[in-house]
Formats: structure tokens, C-alpha cells, sequence
């Protein structure tokens, strides 16, 4: 499976935005992918290709990501996400679909899903950014104030692969995950093969200050389609808890666990991860 030559398709979304949608391919009925903030569609090119056998799976660049078209003004609250997923399944007229989520992306189909019931089959969530409960105190400013001091220039595509591949969390990646990251992340500045971030640092800082206080859990009884709320076992992010009252919220969910992995763990280990899925849509 390979990503089209001809790239992505864009779907007008709310607020200015165009949405880039990115076919990977594949045999079977369609699967939605929507990445975590920060990255975009292609990271979870390696998951689409463990599935291809299954699946025709499609990646969206969120607001603010990737190659989608995103307006300077916005103030990213997480309702967008939402919108920019329902807008890709009634433009490209997918019915019926299943759908994944990671992070953000997670809580993005998740409140797809609660706002417009039956948009999708089923839908497997790896560790959604959907509170039960305030976050612990300080988890706001740690990430904000993370994502303003990010590295966002880099001299090539190689230096900006040789910093991420040499530390955590990159360094943990499947290598086609950081090609893929490193591919469709970042975009070259002035000719001088020199890179940026496609996600500006100021952009992401928005999307974590609004992230830690959205309402989308409070929608999740709406969800009535089955769910699979996966997380690794390091509990990066948040821990068995914050699962377990996801799970309790939602009229059709079960919890999966994956040892050895963290927040990032689509990207650390697609294989496995794909695996789960295949097993949870087959049910």
C-alpha cells in the first residue's frame, strides 16, 4: 500500500478551515484515522498498512496540522476536531465507517460520534483526551508552556531526524513512524532545504490550554457504538483510572492494556497495535 501521488483531498470544515484527508489504500470498508495533536495523518501509515487487508483507510490532518489549510485567528477549541472529522465523512460520502483515534484524535471521534449519532460502526480509541475528572493541577501550564519552547527550525530534514531519533519520546518510535512524522510534520521554509514545524508552536500551546478543560465527556453516553479504550501500561498521560471512568460512561466499551507501551504507542509499536484493532472490529 502506498499514499497517492496525486496527495490529499481537501474538505471544507468550519471556522475557514480545509481539511486534508489522505487515502492510504486498502481492501474493505472504510477506516478513519485521526492522529494526536502535534502530528498528523502519515504517522499512522504503518498502522493503515498492518490492516490493509482489512480496511480503506483514510488519514486526516486535523486543524492546524499537517497539510490542512488552517486560518490564523482560530482559538482551537476541541468541538473543531470534531467538526473537521464530520466534515471528511460527508465529503468523501463514507458510510458506515469505522474509526480510530489517538489522544485527540480520540476524543475527536469520540465527540463525532456523541454529536452525530451512528457516523460510525465501531470505533477504537487509544488513550482519548476525555477527562472524568479535572487533570492534576500544573498539567495545563506544563504542556503549554512545552509546546511555546518547542524546536520548531531545523537546518534539513536529516538534523531534524538525527535531534528526534536521539530522545524520548522519538527515539522510541518505529522508524517508518518518524519518517513518517518527519515527512508530513514539517515543511520546507526558503529553498535552502531548511524545515518548520506545520504545527506552529503557538498553535499547539492553544490546543493543549483548551484540551485539558473540554466538555466532551460529558457527551460520552452518547456514544452508543461499541468502543475499545486502549492505553499502554507506562501511564504517561493519565493513569488505569481516568480509563476505567471512560469506560464506565460509555453504554458499549471495553478496555485493552499493552505492556511496555506509552501515550505514543500507535507510533512505538504499529504492529501491535493494529493487531487489537483488527481483533476489536472483527467482534
Amino acid at each position: 500500500m502506498s499514499v497517492p501521488a496525486s496527495g490529499p483531498v481537501r474538505i471544507p470544515s468550519t471556522e475557514g478551515v480545509e481539511v486534508a484527508a489522505h487515502d492510504l489504500g486498502g481492501d474493505g470498508p472504510p477506516l478513519v484515522l485521526v492522529h494526536a495533536t502535534g502530528f498528523c495523518g502519515a504517522v499512522l501509515g504503518p498502522l493503515a498498512r498492518a490492516l490493509d487487508d482489512r480496511f480503506h483507510s483514510w488519514a486526516i490532518d486535523v486543524r492546524g496540522h499537517g497539510a490542512t489549510v488552517t486560518p490564523d485567528g482560530l482559538d482551537f477549541r476541541w468541538t473543531g476536531f470534531s467538526d473537521d472529522v464530520l466534515a471528511v465523512l460527508a465529503g468523501l460520502g463514507l458510510e458506515d465507517a469505522y474509526g480510530f483515534g489517538h489522544s485527540s484524535g480520540g476524543a475527536a471521534v469520540l465527540d463525532a460520534e456523541a454529536r452525530r449519532p451512528g457516523t460510525f460502526r465501531a470505533l477504537y480509541c487509544y488513550e482519548p483526551i476525555v477527562w472524568p475528572s479535572p487533570p492534576p493541577p500544573g498539567s495545563r501550564d506544563r504542556l503549554v508552556e512545552g509546546a511555546r519552547r518547542r524546536r520548531d527550525l531545523f537546518s534539513s530534514r536529516h538534523e531534524a531526524r538525527a535531534n528526534f531519533a536521539a530522545k524520548r519520546p522519538f527515539s522510541g518510535f518505529a522508524s517508518a513512524a518518524l519518517d513518517a512524522y518527519l515527512a508530513c510534520g514539517f515543511e520546507e521554509t526558503d529553498g535552502d532545504g531548511s524545515v518548520r514545524l506545520r504545527c506552529r508552536r503557538e498553535w499547539e500551546a492553544a490546543i493543549y490550554r483548551q484540551g485539558l478543560g473540554h466538555d466532551g465527556f460529558s457527551r460520552l453516553g452518547s456514544v452508543t457504538c461499541p468502543v475499545v479504550v486502549a492505553a499502554g501500561d507506562r501511564w504517561e498521560a493519565f493513569g488505569p483510572e481516568v480509563t476505567a471512568g471512560q469506560v464506565a460512561a460509555l453504554p458499549q466499551a471495553r478496555s485493552e492494556t499493552f505492556p511496555g507501551l506509552g501515550h505514543l504507542g500507535p507510533m512505538e509499536d504499529p504492529p501491535a497495535v493494529a493487531r487489537s484493532v483488527a481483533r476489536a472490529f472483527a467482534s
